[in-house]
């Protein structure tokens, strides 16, 4: 989702040389613009809120990791390719010109209430993406696919004991 620059005839105006953008036909002056944070549009790609929400949800204490199996299991393998860490995997984010909504898969820890920690990811969430972006972030649905249970090895703790 990206936005290219308008060009001012693809805003319906020319300039011609020798005018200001204000048309009055003075070079050098300027008319007043107003304020210079509504000259233009910012344009958020999803990709950016996915990050800022998986980081988001993983500072909160009980999230073990994002993603369902299936996609913790690609995710593994990508993750042994350098440059291959991917801090999006489990969140989907679906982004308006001023609203956000969000999906994340987690597997919490065993022995963590799952109403806290799911309640605690959307506070952490909400904050983090409103915070950043500007935008208003009018749902987070947690989805969640697994417990760690505390004998458990998965590839994430097998790779953090092989770097």
């Amino acid at each position: 989702m990206t936005e290219t620059a308008q060009q001012p005839e693809e805003r319906g105006r020319t300039l011609e040389k020798g005018t200001s953008p204000a048309g009055n036909g003075t070079s050098g002056r300027r008319a007043p613009l107003g304020d210079p944070a509504t000259r233009g549009r910012t344009t958020i790609a999803d990709g950016v809120v996915e990050k800022i929400a998986g980081l988001a949800a993983r500072d909160v204490e009980g999230v073990h990791a994002l993603g369902s199996g299936v996609s913790r299991g690609f995710g593994a393998v990508r993750d042994r390719v350098p440059g291959g860490r991917s801090v999006t995997r489990g969140v989907r984010a679906e982004v308006g010109e001023v609203q956000a909504a969000l999906d994340l898969d987690i597997v919490v820890d065993y022995g963590v209430s799952i109403v806290a920690v799911a309640h605690g990811v959307r506070e952490n969430v909400i904050a983090a993406v409103e915070r950043m972006t500007g935008l208003e972030v009018i749902e987070v649905n947690i989805a969640v696919g697994d417990v760690k249970l505390p004998d458990d090895t998965d590839e994430d703790d097998q790779e953090q004991r092989v770097q």
